[in-house]
């Protein structure tokens, strides 16, 4: 029976019930689980948090052979037990001196306290405090390509004050729990910066292995949310990459050169587009973001997370991402402009099979000349328009295009319908090059546009 390994607190004192000492081969030494500093919070599933000293020890005494307690370690336990912070515990030789580990620091000073006898003033030692080393159970979870959760699983509640980091081997810290959203706010930027230190060294190892042409410039995990999920918007880990001409999805990051081929999913860059979708740090300050960042809403956005990110790829297909911090937001709108941009320049051109009126046609899109169609047998060109000379344009939703150009002699608009079998592929590469030319004239302006940076900036 567990009695008593000393009990102390209670409602009289405004504090639950604590355990202030153990006793050695007792049964709740011997289960290990429970420590000096413990707040009993229930007996048998009764919650004894607002009860008092006498009724907890009632209730203990007449609870059978076998008590099931639930506790909870009390952070003023130290100061109210009158022990030195970090300290094992009175020290006698019938008590165990297990402390909680939350202040278990593995160096402990066994001064005396108001339970202990005083040693004999006739020992040369009497008055030296006397110091244990103790063995702590510990947990190794390696941060190299680790990610971080604060959601419950198959929900998108965030947890509060608490996340969990999973390694790439599978191993968890379990919910790491903090007593403040400052704390959990600094431990989750802290650790985030670590994993993306590591994940920086692991691009520029795997870069050595790879072309000029063919360098990763961003990768790190994401959730992803499911297509043709209800309500709970049900979301799942996956892993991106940015690397030379393609965007890459997996469910494992890529660890060695073959892993490459084995990704899920894989897409031109020219062909998809990046968006923002939520950049959402309390309720009052997503509508500011959405009113005065022109923030996209062309998703539900029904689900709490707040920073998500869409990739809009060919035949109308999206994929809806979430990350964790307003940070990784930046870095991934950044990484996707710089991917981009470079894979224009390295392509050049990029030429698509089209028709009009029964005739097969070839659309070209030229960094360096612009829009160019012409007659797929033939050769013959038909039209060449530069960037500058584009308008505006207007399509079905489905193949069906208009360009708008303005002629530069007669200033009169000429509009030129096309038909494409992956309309917004073609849609999404003319908005890519147009983009990457304006950010080889003036850099200055795309930065300006960047929506993730400039609110984490303001803030």
């Amino acid at each position: 029976m567990i009695i008593m390994h000393l009990l102390q607190g209670g409602a009289e004192h405004k504090v639950p019930v604590v355990i202030s000492k153990m006793f050695k081969d007792q049964a709740a030494d011997q289960t290990g689980m429970l420590f000096i500093g413990d707040a009993i919070m229930q007996v048998n599933g009764i919650n004894v948090e607002s009860a008092t000293h006498e009724e907890v020890v009632h209730l203990l005494r007449n609870a059978g052979d076998e008590v099931t307690i639930t506790v909870q370690y009390l952070r003023e336990a130290p100061s109210f037990l009158k022990l030195p912070l970090g300290s094992p515990g009175p020290s006698s030789d019938h008590s165990s001196g297990a402390s909680s580990p939350l202040f278990d620091s593995g160096l402990h000073l066994n001064g005396n306290s108001i339970n202990t006898a005083p040693s004999s003033p006739s020992s040369p030692i009497a008055n030296e405090p006397k110091y244990e080393k103790r063995w702590l159970d510990t947990l190794s979870v390696p941060l190299s390509m680790a990610r971080i959760s604060r959601y419950k699983a198959g929900t998108d509640k965030l947890r509060s004050n608490a996340f969990e980091v999973l390694a790439l081997d599978g191993v968890s810290t379990g919910i790491l729990q903090f007593y403040t959203a400052q704390e959990s706010a600094d431990w989750l930027r802290a650790i985030s910066t670590n994993i993306s230190d590591l994940t920086l060294q692991n691009m520029k190892m795997a870069n050595k292995c790879c072309s000029p042409s063919d360098q990763v410039i961003h990768m790190g995990w994401v959730h992803e949310r499911l297509e043709g999920t209800d309500s709970s918007q049900l979301y799942k880990f996956k892993f991106l990459a940015l690397k030379g001409s393609s965007f890459y999805i997996f469910s494992t990051p890529p660890v060695s050169t073959l892993d490459w081929v084995r990704a899920e999913k894989i897409y031109n860059l020219c062909e998809v587009l990046f968006k923002i979708h939520k950049l959402w740090l309390a309720d009052d300050c997503w509508l500011q973001a959405n009113l005065y960042l022109g923030i996209h809403q062309d998703f539900d956005l029904e689900d709490h997370r707040p920073y998500c990110f869409s990739v809009m790829v060919g035949h109308g297909k999206s994929h809806y991402f979430n990350v964790e911090l307003c940070s990784e937001l930046a870095v991934w709108e950044k990484s996707f402009q710089r991917a981009i941009f470079l894979e224009v320049q390295r392509t050049g051109s990029k030429t698509y099979m089209c028709s009009w009126q029964g005739d097969t046609l070839c659309f070209t899109v030229d960094f360096a000349l612009g829009f160019t169609c012409f007659d797929s047998k033939t050769k013959n060109v038909l039209w060449r328009f530069k960037f500058s000379q584009l308008k505006g344009s207007s399509d079905d939703g489905k193949t069906k295009v208009k360009l708008l150009f303005q002629n530069l002699d007669t200033k009169q608009i000429e509009t030129k319908e096309l038909e494409f079998q992956d309309l917004t592929a073609v849609l999404h590469c003319i908005h890519s090059f147009i983009a990457a030319k304006v950010a080889s004239v003036d850099p200055v302006f795309i930065d300006s546009q960047s929506i993730a940076r400039k609110y984490m900036y303001s803030n």
